[in-house]
């Protein structure tokens, strides 16, 4: 090749490299564009006043730190009666991604004095410690079982109850430690959550985007898991929270509520474990459950949407441990928040249950 072809060349590849760059960015905005758009034309909360049930409990539970294996502090909250409670079962509450224990205000609060309860924030949540150990869907599963056998008395069993990344925490625990399960564990609830593909499949891309927006869609998932960005807390971002998590005919009190959890996260341990979660693959540890387990998500939630509960039920189903495959019509991500009474009832009907 001649030093002038060579050049001819090399400007071609420039100017190919550029022109596929500049598209890419095209469809980038196209994408993020698109969900602004719906975010901003989304239904205007409704605001019909405070909601009590989301008040912060007090002096029904007490804090204390318990210490991983790293020695990572956990903050765990436990009932004031733990110990001595009559129950045999012991509801623990396994928060999702981006929240904290703040987020179960509407179950503490519903549960306290009648049954006992443990909950703690994932590290780099709440006040936990984020830790110097990379974060993995591993390491939650192994933080679970640190929390269980810190505070979980002898002869009692857990009810575990997670939601999106807690759920996730459950399943990554019991592919680990699911020898014996039955007798450390009475039931479990799996609520707004999956096993597998939780960035890949959600759904807070407009569906009616150009064919071509489609190879970037998981680019801006990813980003929007892994970004470490600071997040406000304002009008624009209690549009997007309302959007991204919550149902289109939700209360304004949900959306402030969620909006202010996700605000008050670190934005260092978001993005840590928003990247933790994008290999997602526990499918053995669904199937490694044994004992009686619910699974629950809201028909418009666009971050972990009814497929996925389907494909757990479905396994579940076939391994003989399904109780109950439930849906909460016009609910989003945040169904503990947005369905509180209808999800303490189903709470308190398994409880009865055992």
């Amino acid at each position: 090749m001649s030093r002038t072809d060579r050049s001819r060349w090399l400007r071609g590849l420039a100017w190919a490299g550029g022109t596929a760059a500049a598209l890419l960015a095209a469809d980038l905005a196209l994408v993020v564009g698109g969900i602004a758009k719906a975010a901003w034309e989304f239904p205007d909360p409704i605001d019909d006043g405070p909601d009590p049930r989301l008040t912060n409990p007090h002096g029904v539970t007490r804090s204390s730190a318990v210490p991983t294996s790293d020695g990572t502090l956990l903050h765990v909250e436990t009932s004031l009666d733990l110990e001595d409670h009559p129950s045999d079962e012991v509801v623990v509450l396994v928060h999702g991604w981006t929240c904290s224990t703040r987020f179960w205000n509407a179950q503490v609060n519903h549960l306290a004095g009648d049954r006992p309860i443990i909950a703690y924030d994932h590290r780099g949540h709440g006040l936990s410690e984020l830790g110097t150990t990379p974060p993995s869907i591993e390491l939650l599963g192994q933080d679970l079982q640190t929390v269980l056998e810190a505070t979980l008395p002898e002869g009692k069993r857990a009810v575990l109850v997670g939601h999106s990344m807690g759920g996730m925490t459950i399943v990554s625990w019991a592919k680990q430690f699911s020898s014996g399960m039955g007798d450390r564990v009475a039931a479990v609830v799996l609520a707004s959550t999956t096993p597998r593909h939780v960035v890949q499949e959600q759904r807070l891309t407009a569906d009616s985007l150009p064919w071509f927006a489609e190879m970037v869609k998981p680019l801006v998932a990813r980003a929007f898991v892994s970004s470490p960005m600071p997040l406000p807390n304002n009008a624009l971002t209690s549009k997007l929270a309302h959007y991204i998590s919550l149902g289109p005919k939700a209360r304004q009190a949900h959306v402030d509520f969620s909006d202010d959890l996700i605000a008050r996260g670190s934005p260092v341990a978001r993005a840590a474990w928003g990247s933790a979660m994008y290999h997602l693959d526990i499918i053995g540890g669904l199937e490694a459950i044994s004992v009686p387990t619910i699974v629950v998500v809201g028909t418009e939630d666009r971050l972990t949407p009814p497929l996925h509960a389907e494909f757990m039920a479905q396994v579940l189903e076939d391994n003989g441990v399904l109780l109950e495959y439930v849906t909460y019509d016009g609910a989003g991500h945040m169904v503990p928040i947005e369905r509180a009474d209808e999800f303490n009832r189903l709470l308190d009907d398994l409880l009865l249950s055992l």
